[in-house]
């Protein structure tokens, strides 16, 4: 079956991108992870655990016939699976039941008992953390604005949304992981992401919001590891 993802229902739109899972790998292997400035609850051999937001980019190991399922929650809403400033969590892979306690017990057990409900009871959990938890609109404001090839300084942003530079800085790094500038750059990153590698380098660079194709190769080898081209074409050739 391989690797999979699914929209959320209609009640976690706007605050989850996904729920995903990975199942039925005949052989052991690893998947490259790159920053995209989520934060992701990840189900694996029978503990969970909550993943980034991510600087830089980092393997994962898949076990051969090892399923593993995840939900996604949207740059700026971290906190809906972490409860702690999200960045308190950059670059971290951690026990669940360090944040969750019995919850994050009880959500383990119940899908290693039946995977299949694997989709649904990580939905449910998000429902649950989504009746109890208030999102940061500010800051949700502030990431919508960033998520754009010619984003806004952060002082002009700031005057716009009617908070100081200082407070702006904060709030979008307990909500996201990390600051203004660092989030731009993720963003713009993504942005070429989904492209798929279907236009020249050069056109990409400006459609993206890169100042030219060298600063795109440049933060391709920060937050990939590798150039563009080979990016692309991995991600080619695993498709």
């Amino acid at each position: 079956m391989g690797y999979w993802e699914s929209s959320p229902s209609a009640g976690l739109r706007g605050v989850v991108s996904c729920i995903w899972g990975h199942e039925n790998a005949v052989a052991a292997g690893s998947q490259l992870v790159v920053p995209d400035g989520c934060v992701d609850l990840i189900w694996r051999a029978g503990r969970i655990e909550v993943v980034g937001p991510d600087t830089r980019p980092w393997t994962s190991s898949l076990g051969a016939g090892t399923p593993i399922f995840g939900i996604r929650a949207l740059p700026g809403r971290a906190r809906l699976l972490l409860g702690i400033p999200a960045a308190e969590a950059q670059d971290c892979q951690i026990d669940a039941t360090e944040l969750w306690g019995t919850r994050a017990r009880d959500l383990a057990e119940a899908i290693a008992e039946r995977p299949a409900l694997a989709p649904s009871l990580l939905e449910g959990f998000a429902r649950e953390r989504l009746a109890e938890w208030e999102p940061d609109r500010t800051a949700a404001v502030a990431v919508a604005a960033l998520d754009d090839p010619r984003p806004p300084s952060v002082s002009g942003l700031a005057d716009r949304i009617g908070a100081s530079e200082r407070q702006l800085r904060r709030r979008i790094g307990d909500a996201v992981g990390y600051g203004p500038r660092a989030l731009v750059s993720v963003l713009r990153f993504q942005r070429a992401v989904r492209s798929g590698g279907e236009h020249r380098l050069a056109d990409l660079a400006h459609l993206c919001g890169y100042a030219d194709q060298a600063h795109l190769t440049r933060e391709f080898r920060r937050l990939a590891g590798t150039t563009p081209r080979h990016y692309f074409a991995r991600d080619q050739a695993s498709s």
